[in-house]
């Protein structure tokens, strides 16, 4: 397949990607969402938790849920989509990606844009446990890297996946990093710089050889943290080793399910390499939608319903 045509036109306000993506990220609410945590043991001694949100009805059909860089299971963009597929005869699991449930992880290590062990460890554990026959993956900007890695790294996947959502991905995690170190980026960058931060010094007590005080002070970029955490942390030889190794879209010509890439022409923490046509254009299973509109998961809708939210639904009714 190639590229679909989008169908994204919002009110004038929600032109702007930087507002769009504010207003969706810090302003919006969403209420109605009754989350049960699960907390799993993982293989290597961590634990991940894990929001369960449940249809009216009883379902067969369960939409996992992956957040973004520094986000959580509580976020709207993640709980307006739990409760829209909750209304729509699908259960949802929303993971909090090691240290992001309010608990700081146990290990060293914590959750990278390519950590696809960690799901494939969520999605063994709910075909163990649960008797789900259709899963759906539905990511947000890591998190929709996450997925797409997943699925194209691999010869094959559970027969029980039938579709993946991924939005405002950026499948080459350079050219993504080198749009947040510029200028016009600069509140978001200092923003999640601050939160990864105050998340290493809540390690720094339990690994004090091997996060300093020297290493913390040296952290002035995204990079930087990437290049002195990061990397380390996750046994990569720098951040450029890491972009590399982790970016989704080298993955993209191997993924065998129906999968539907949405990233917005405006989205500012998003470089060229980051809209894959042509590579959607040589596999049948990839659909690739660019709306004009709608910042980095900033796409508005009417009745605090976003359009990526509805778009998601139908995707995953229709495959």
């Amino acid at each position: 397949m190639s590229q679909v045509p989008a169908h994204y036109s919002p009110p004038i306000f929600f032109k702007s990607g930087h507002l769009s993506t504010i207003y969706c990220g810090l302003v919006r609410k969403v209420d109605g969402v009754v989350q049960k945590r699960e907390r799993i043991r993982l293989s290597d001694g961590d634990f991940l938790d894990l929001d369960w949100s449940y249809s009216n009805t009883p379902t067969r059909k369960l939409v996992i849920l992956l957040h973004g860089l520094e986000g959580d299971g509580q976020r709207p963009y993640i709980t307006g989509s739990a409760k829209l597929f909750n209304q729509n005869g699908f259960d949802a699991c929303a993971v909090n990606f090691r240290g992001c449930s309010g608990e700081p992880n146990t290990l060293y290590r914590s959750y990278h844009s390519g950590a696809t062990e960690d799901l494939e460890e969520v999605i063994t554990h709910i075909l163990n446990n649960y008797p789900y026959s259709e899963i759906y993956l539905n990511g947000f900007s890591l998190g929709g890297n996450l997925l797409l890695k997943y699925l194209g790294e691999r010869s094959t996947v559970p027969k029980e996946i039938k579709g993946a959502v991924a939005i405002s991905v950026p499948c080459n995690l350079r050219s993504s990093c080198e749009q947040l170190l510029t200028p016009k980026n600069i509140l978001y960058a200092q923003r999640f710089k601050k939160h990864l931060i105050a998340k290493l010094r809540q390690k720094q007590p339990l690994f004090p050889e091997r996060i300093t005080d020297s290493d913390i002070k040296n952290i002035k970029t995204l990079k930087d943290f990437d290049d002195i955490y990061t990397s380390r942390a996750h046994h990569f030889k720098d951040a450029l080793d890491y972009y590399t190794q982790c970016s989704s879209l080298q993955f993209l010509p191997n993924i065998t399910v129906p999968s539907l890439i949405i990233n917005a022409k405006n989205d500012s923490f998003l470089g060229e390499e980051c809209y894959p046509i042509f590579e959607a254009g040589q596999n049948e299973n990839l659909f690739l939608e660019i709306p004009k509109y709608g910042g980095h998961v900033g796409f508005w809708g009417k009745n605090n319903c976003t359009y990526t939210e509805k778009r998601s639904l139908d995707f995953f009714n229709s495959h």
